[in-house]
C-alpha cells in the first residue's frame, strides 16, 4: 500500500517565492523530504541518477585534489627556485658590499625608527585582537566597568590618542599629498593630449632638402666642433669614437675633440691609440687630457671650449662616451640653424641598444620613452624650451657664450646651461625622429647613482637660479612655466608625494585606520597614470604592474636626492660615472672589430720601435683581461622599507583590508628584491 501524504494547509504555504515546504508522511519508513514547490513532490525519483551523481562528485573531488596538489607542488618548486636564486646572488655579496650611507643616514635612521614603532604597535594590537578587543570608532569603552585589565586600559588609551591626535595629522598630510598627486596627474594627462595633437597634426620641425652646398654655389657647410667627454670609459670609448669619426660632413669643416678625464693610465693609452688610428685615416681629431679633474663634465667641456681654435667654429655637437650617432646626424640637425638666428639648441632623441637586456632596462625604457616622446617633444613644439639632455645635441656656440658658458656649480650642467640660455631668449628644437644609440644602466647600483645625480642636481640649480628667473626679462608665463612646472611640479613635487604617500602615509594608515586612504588613490589613479606612461612604448604593456611597483620603489632614492640637493645635504654634489657594458647594436661587430684590428696592426706597426711595439702589445693584453668577478650589494633603505611595508600588510589583515593588503604585500616584496640587489645585472 502506497504511503498517504498529509497535505493539510498545503495552500497556506507561500510557494510563490520558491520557499521550501516540509511534508510529513504517515509511513514510518519515510522521514523528511524537502521540496521546492507543489509540482516537485509528484516527480518520480531516479535512484540510478543519485548513484551516478555520487560517483561524479567523487571523481570531481579527486580531480580537484589532484590539481591542488599539483598547484602546491608548482608553488613549492617556484619558491625553492627563488630561494636558490637569492642564495646564489647573495653568495656573491662582498663583505664590504653593502651600500655606503655616509652623510645620507638621516633618511635611513628615520625609516628604522618608523619600522621599530610599527613592529611594537603590531605586536600590541595583535595581542588585543587575540583577546577580542575589537572596537569601532564610536564604540570605544569609556566606563571603568568595561575595563578588564591594565593592558586593556592602555589599549583603550591608545585608541583614544590615535583617534584624537594622530589621525587628524595623517588626514591633513594625506589630503595635501592627494592634491599634489591629482595636480601632477592632470599635468601628465595634458602632456599626453599635447603629444596626441602633435601626431594628429603631424607637427615636426622641417628644413630645406638641400640647405648646404659643398661646392660654394650656395650656403656652404658651417664649421662644426664635435666633443666626446669621457672618464675611464674602457668599455665604450672605441665604438663612440668610431661612430663620431664616420659622421658624413666635409673633413675640412669638422673637428673631433676627445676630452679624456680618465685617471687610469692604461685607459688613457688605449684612447690615445684609438685617436691615432683615426687620425692616420685622415680624420681631423684631437686628444685632450686634463691633469686636474675639477668640475667633472662641466669643467671638462669648459676647458675644451677655451682653446683658441674653437673661435673658428660656429656649432658644437656633444656626445657622451656610450653614444653612437648615425653618419647622417649632422645633416639632420645642423640645417635647422639656417635662417633661424634665434635657435640655440637642436636636441636629438636617445634610443637604447640594451633596452631588452633585463627587467631593469625594460622599466627604464618606459620612463625614458615617455620623457623624450611626450615631455620633451611637447615642450619643444609649444614652448621652444626643454632641459638639454647633456648629449646627442648641437649647440650654437654663440648661445653658449652669451649664456655664460659651462659652469661647475651643479651636477646637472646640461640643465643649467639650458635654463640660462632660455633666460637669454634662445629657442630650442627637439627632433623626435633623429635617434642616437646609447645604453641604459644594467645594474641597480649604477641606475640608482644616476637617478640620485639627476634628482639632486635640479634642486641645487633651483636654489641657485631662482633669483635670476624672477629678475629676467622673459615673459611672465615663461617664468611661471620654469618655476611651477619645470622645477617644482616635475622635479620636487613628484618625488615628494610619491614617497610620502605610498611609502609613509599608506603603511601608517594601517596602524591608524581612522585615516585610511581611499582605494582610488592607491589603485585606480596610479594604474591610469602608469597606463599613460606606457603609451609611447606599447610593447611594454605587459610590464605595467612591475613598472608601477618599481617606480614607487625608486621614490625613496629620488626623495633622498631631492632633499639632499635642496638643502645641500650628504652627497648632493657627488658625481659618479654611470657604469656601461659596451654593447653595440651591430650583429657583425666582432667581424668589423677583427678587420679593424688587422688594419690597425698593419698601419700602426709600420716603422715603430721595439719599445713602442712592446707597449702596444701590453695595451692589447690589458684590453683582453678577464672581467672582475661580479658582486651583489645590500641597500639598507630599500630593505628597511620592505620590512615596514610587509609589517603594515600583516596589520591590514587584522582589519580585513583586501586591496590595501595586496598593494602593501607586492610593494614590500618589490622593495625586498631591490634591497637584495636581485633586479638587473650584478656590478663588477
Amino acid at each position: 500500500m502506497a504511503p498517504r501524504l498529509d497535505f493539510s494547509d498545503w495552500w497556506a504555504k507561500d510557494t510563490r517565492k520558491g520557499t521550501p515546504v516540509v511534508v510529513k508522511m504517515e509511513n514510518p519508513n519515510y522521514s523528511v523530504v524537502e521540496i521546492e514547490g507543489p509540482d516537485s513532490a509528484f516527480r518520480p525519483v531516479e535512484k540510478s541518477r543519485g548513484r551516478k551523481n555520487a560517483k561524479q562528485v567523487t571523481w570531481v573531488l579527486l580531480l580537484k585534489a589532484h590539481r591542488a596538489v599539483g598547484c602546491l607542488t608548482w608553488l613549492a618548486t617556484v619558491f625553492w627556485s627563488l630561494l636558490a636564486s637569492i642564495k646564489k646572488r647573495l653568495s656573491f655579496t662582498h663583505p664590504l658590499g653593502s651600500e655606503r650611507l655616509g652623510r645620507d643616514r638621516w633618511l635611513f635612521s628615520a625609516i628604522k625608527l618608523f619600522l621599530t614603532l610599527s613592529l611594537l604597535i603590531l605586536a600590541f594590537e595583535t595581542v588585543a585582537y587575540l583577546r577580542g578587543w575589537h572596537y569601532f570608532e564610536n564604540h570605544i569603552p569609556t566606563s571603568t566597568l568595561e575595563i578588564q585589565s591594565l593592558l586593556h586600559l592602555v589599549y583603550v588609551g591608545w585608541l583614544g590618542f590615535r583617534a584624537d591626535y594622530i589621525a587628524p595629522l595623517i588626514k591633513s598630510l594625506s589630503k595635501f599629498c592627494i592634491v599634489l598627486f591629482l595636480i601632477q596627474s592632470v599635468d601628465r594627462l595634458i602632456l599626453c593630449l599635447g603629444c596626441f595633437w602633435i601626431k594628429f597634426k603631424k607637427i615636426k620641425p622641417r628644413f630645406d632638402e638641400e640647405p648646404y652646398d659643398a661646392e660654394g654655389c650656395g650656403y656652404v657647410y658651417p664649421m662644426v666642433l664635435v666633443q666626446i667627454p669621457m672618464c675611464n670609459e674602457r668599455e665604450v670609448y672605441e665604438q663612440s669614437i668610431s661612430a663620431v669619426c664616420q659622421l658624413d660632413w666635409p673633413k675640412d669643416r669638422i673637428l673631433v675633440q676627445v676630452l679624456d678625464d680618465s685617471n687610469d693610465e692604461s685607459i688613457q693609452q688605449l684612447i690615445k691609440a684609438e685617436v691615432a688610428k683615426w687620425s692616420q685615416k685622415g680624420v681631423n681629431i684631437i686628444y685632450r687630457h686634463r691633469l686636474v679633474r675639477t668640475g667633472y663634465k662641466a669643467g671638462n667641456l669648459k676647458s675644451a671650449m677655451s682653446c683658441d681654435y674653437v673661435e673658428a667654429y660656429e656649432f658644437v655637437a656633444i656626445f657622451d662616451a656610450d653614444f653612437q650617432p648615425n653618419p647622417d646626424f649632422l645633416k639632420l640637425t645642423v640645417p635647422h640653424f639656417k635662417d633661424n638666428p634665434e635657435l640655440g639648441l637642436v636636441q636629438a632623441r636617445w634610443t637604447f641598444v640594451n633596452k631588452d637586456e633585463n627587467l631593469l632596462t625594460r622599466l627604464q625604457n618606459i620612463n625614458l620613452c615617455f620623457h623624450f616622446e611626450v615631455e620633451q617633444q611637447v615642450s619643444g613644439v609649444f614652448l621652444n624650451f626643454f632641459g638639454f639632455n647633456g648629449t646627442a645635441g648641437v649647440w650654437r656656440i654663440k648661445a653658449l657664450e652669451e649664456s655664460g658658458g659651462w659652469l661647475e656649480r651643479t651636477t646637472v650642467e646640461d640643465m643649467d646651461i639650458a635654463v640660462r640660455a632660455h633666460l637669454h631668449g634662445w629657442k630650442f628644437i627637439y627632433l623626435n625622429d633623429v635617434k642616437v644609440l646609447c645604453e641604459v644602466p644594467e645594474s641597480y647600483e649604477a641606475y640608482k647613482k644616476q637617478q640620485h645625480r639627476w634628482h639632486s642636481g635640479p634642486m641645487q640649480l633651483f636654489r641657485l637660479c631662482l633669483g635670476s628667473i624672477l629678475t629676467s626679462k622673459i615673459a611672465i608665463w615663461k617664468k611661471a612655466n620654469l618655476i611651477l612646472l619645470f622645477f617644482l611640479l616635475r622635479k620636487l613635487i613628484l618625488p615628494f608625494y610619491s614617497f610620502t604617500l605610498f611609502c609613509i602615509i599608506l603603511p601608517l594608515t594601517m596602524f591608524v585606520p581612522e585615516a585610511e586612504l581611499p582605494v582610488w588613490v592607491i589603485c585606480y589613479i596610479p594604474v591610469f597614470m602608469s597606463f599613460l606612461n606606457l603609451l609611447p612604448s606599447p610593447k611594454s604593456f605587459p610590464f605595467i604592474v612591475p613598472y608601477l611597483l618599481f617606480e614607487n620603489t625608486m621614490s625613496v632614492t629620488k626623495f633622498n636626492a631631492m632633499v639632499s640637493g635642496l638643502f645641500q645635504l650628504g652627497s648632493s654634489y657627488e658625481w659618479v660615472v654611470t657604469k656601461k657594458a659596451g654593447r653595440s647594436s651591430e650583429s657583425d661587430l666582432l667581424s668589423i672589430t677583427e678587420k679593424e684590428t688587422l688594419d690597425k696592426k698593419s698601419q700602426l706597426l709600420r716603422g715603430v720601435s721595439d719599445s713602442e711595439l712592446l707597449e702596444l702589445n701590453q695595451l692589447e693584453e690589458q684590453k683582453q683581461k678577464k672581467p672582475v668577478k661580479k658582486t651583489n650589494k645590500i641597500f639598507h633603505k630599500e630593505l628597511a622599507l620592505a620590512f615596514l611595508l610587509l609589517t603594515a600588510a600583516v596589520r591590514s589583515l587584522l582589519a580585513a583590508q583586501g586591496v590595501h593588503f595586496y598593494f602593501l604585500l607586492f610593494q614590500g616584496v618589490t622593495f625586498l628584491l631591490v634591497g637584495l640587489d636581485l633586479i638587473g645585472e650584478q656590478m663588477s
